[in-house]
């Protein structure tokens, strides 16, 4: 996370370094757009995990937040 700081720290994006731990082309990390999907998995002790960013709309988000539980 210090390096994806540091990088959008310079682009005067800080607030976007959680964002660029999936967000890999340079037009999403220049645009603050997601423009590829992009997936995470890992698991815990109790939990296996996915992690998706996708393209979207904010509006279907909004109405659809429960599935990103």
């Amino acid at each position: 996370i210090e390096k994806f700081e540091k990088e959008a720290a310079e682009l005067g994006k800080g607030s976007f370094k959680y964002a660029w731990v999936l967000d890999k082309l340079k037009a999403e990390r220049e645009r603050g757009i997601t423009i590829d999907i992009a997936l995470w998995k890992f698991e815990t002790p109790r939990y296996f995990v996915t992690v998706i960013d996708a393209p979207g709309d904010r509006d279907f988000h909004q109405e659809h937040d429960h599935w990103y539980l």
